[in-house]
Parts: C-alpha cells; structure tokens; sequence
C-alpha cells in the first residue's frame, strides 16, 4: 500500500494532535491467544508510525503489566514522535484473572501511575485513562487525583473510559477530558445515545475500542469453540458462541456486499463505518483497532481512504440492533447499567 501517511485530528480542545486512526496493543501480549512471532508484533508498531499512526494505546491490566513492558522499548526509541496511552482502575487477581475488582481511590491511582512510568521506562504518560468507573468514589476524587498527576508533570492529558454521558459532564467540569474510550462499532452503538452527544458538546474525542467487534466483523471466523485457540479471551464472550455466533455470522452479509463494491475486506468496511462517525456524529473519532502482522494493520489504515455512500451507510445501519448477545459476559463491567 502506499506510504503517504494518514489525516491527523486533535484529541479534546486542548489534547495532542494524534493520526486518525490508532493502535491498539492489548493483542499483541494478551486476551486473543500466543504471540508467536514477537518480532512481527514489534515490526507491526514500527510500520505503523511509519503510516502515521501515532496513538498507541495499552493498559497496566494487559497481562500484569507485560504489555507495558512490551511497547516500551518503541515507545522510548521514538518518545517525540508517538502518542502513549495507558490506563489504571481494573484489578485482577493472578490466581484467577477472571476475578476482578474496580479501584479508583486516590492511593491506588498514584501507586498505579508509578507503575505504568516504571515498566514503559517514560517520565510522563500523554494520555491516562481510568479503565473503568467504580461509582462508590465520587468523581471529584478520582478526577481530582489525576489532574493532581497532570500539575506533577506525570501525565500529560486525561481520558475516561466505560462512563456514561453525566459522568463524562462531571469529570470534565474538574478537570478537561481530552477523550473517552468506548466500545463503537456496527455492532455496538449504545454509546450514541448519551456519551456521543456529551462529548461533541464539551469538545471530547472519542476513541473507539473494538471498532471490529474483536474481530468478528472482519469475516474471518464464525464460532469461536472451532476457530480460535483455547486460552484466546473471546471463547468466554457472548456473542462468540453457539447460536449467537451464528446470527451474528448472518448479519455480516452487508459488510460483505459493500466490500465487493469497493473492492475492499470487510474489516475495511467496519472501520471506514467507524471513521465516518466523525462526519456523522461531528466530533473526533480515533478508533484503535489491533494487530501483531503488518498486513492486517496496512488493511487497517485503508479503511481510512475508504469513504461509504448514504446508501451504503442506510444499508449498514440495522445491523447492531439485530445483533445477539451481551458485549461482556458481566455487563455491569461496562457502563451500560449506569446510563
């Protein structure tokens, strides 16, 4: 694909200027079964900056903190030139990862910040998220505390994720929010109700999370018990399995009929849907779709030169309400039972 390197757009009024598409790192050390080829993955980040993509996008929860460590040595070989976020909040136990639990005290966020600085080997993280929201501490406090970290040089600029459109008002009214993080795709548009139109007003971006379903907007699977490895996350999904799985194959058969017309993949065609919701929605989109090989992140950023018709954005526009299953197996993970 060609060199030229992607549009540009600014997160929050004040936030850093970040290519129009991200990447996300979670995959390349963690949830989506064995990196088999570490130096694929660390090529994959270097062909990346290279097509202008310039928001990287971890968490200190990926794989206890090894994903951190992972992107490190990129993130410090090109510290002008990147765009690191990462995120605190969500704490699992390593016994048992699927036992979780949500801190956002002040105590917890300053231990948590020490720790991400330490295992990315940075003097300041550009954008620092809170993971997710545990509402018995008042924003006021875990807000408070990360704009302290802003005042101390630690942190550059603030993100949420998971928050519902109040939220993101109340936060935003101590400290500017440059972005928040939410799952958007064609198959999960819940966000449009409330969070969508709180940020265009207050001036946030929104960075789409998942905006290929994990992968199941791409085609390229259909029941996750037969196509992916035993240890890969999205076996325990709702939407993965048995015969949501296989209403939700059905659904992709528009994706499919707008791909053959531009002559495109369907994951170009999810993304492209996604990117459009800037025009659409009229505020910053960034979504930051994942990848360890440099051809799915090169189909990636085509999506980005992809424009869809009326027509075929109408065509799309069914689909998620059609759509089986629960993102999360526990969705009082999310923000959905706060909105």
């Amino acid at each position: 694909m060609s060199n030229d390197k992607i549009a540009s757009v600014r997160l929050g009024t004040d936030g850093p200027e970040v290519g129009i598409q991200g990447l996300g790192c979670m995959g390349m050390s963690f949830a989506y079964g064995p990196t088999t080829d570490e130096d694929e993955a660390r090529a994959t980040l270097e062909r990346a900056l290279e097509l202008g993509v310039t928001l990287f996008d971890t968490a200190d929860m990926y794989g206890f903190g090894e994903n951190e460590k992972f992107i490190s040595p990129f993130i410090r070989a090109h510290r002008e030139q990147v765009v690191l976020a990462t995120k605190f909040a969500i704490v699992a136990n390593p016994e048992n990862p699927a036992e979780r639990t949500i801190r956002n005290d002040a105590a917890y966020i300053r231990q948590a910040v020490e720790g991400s600085l330490r295992r990315l080997g940075v003097e300041a993280i550009d954008l620092y998220y809170m993971h997710r929201r545990n509402p018995d501490v008042p924003l006021e406090e875990s807000v408070g505390t990360m704009a302290e970290l802003v005042r101390e040089g630690k942190v550059k600029h603030l993100g949420l994720s998971e928050v519902t459109g109040s939220e993101l008002r109340e936060a935003h009214a101590v400290h500017p929010i440059a972005a928040v993080q939410s799952e958007w795709s064609l198959f999960s548009r819940d966000i449009e109700e409330n969070v969508v139109p709180a940020a265009r007003e207050l001036g946030v971006a929104l960075v789409p999370y998942s905006p290929l379903g994990r992968g199941f907007l791409t085609g390229s699977f259909t029941d996750a018990n037969k196509d992916l490895t035993q240890d890969d996350w999205r076996r325990t999904q709702p939407r993965f399995t048995g015969d949501n799985a296989a209403a939700n194959a059905a659904l992709l058969e528009p994706v499919r009929r707008v791909a053959e017309a531009h002559g495109a993949t369907p994951a170009q065609v999810a993304l492209a849907w996604v990117q459009q919701r800037a025009q659409v929605e009229g505020l910053a989109v960034v979504p930051i779709p994942g990848t360890r090989k440099r051809s799915r992140l090169e189909e990636n950023v085509g999506a980005t030169r992809l424009v869809l018709t009326a027509a075929e954005l109408a065509e799309l526009e069914p689909i998620a309400s059609k759509v089986a299953g629960d993102r999360y197996p526990d969705m009082s993970f999310t923000s959905a039972g706060r909105e």
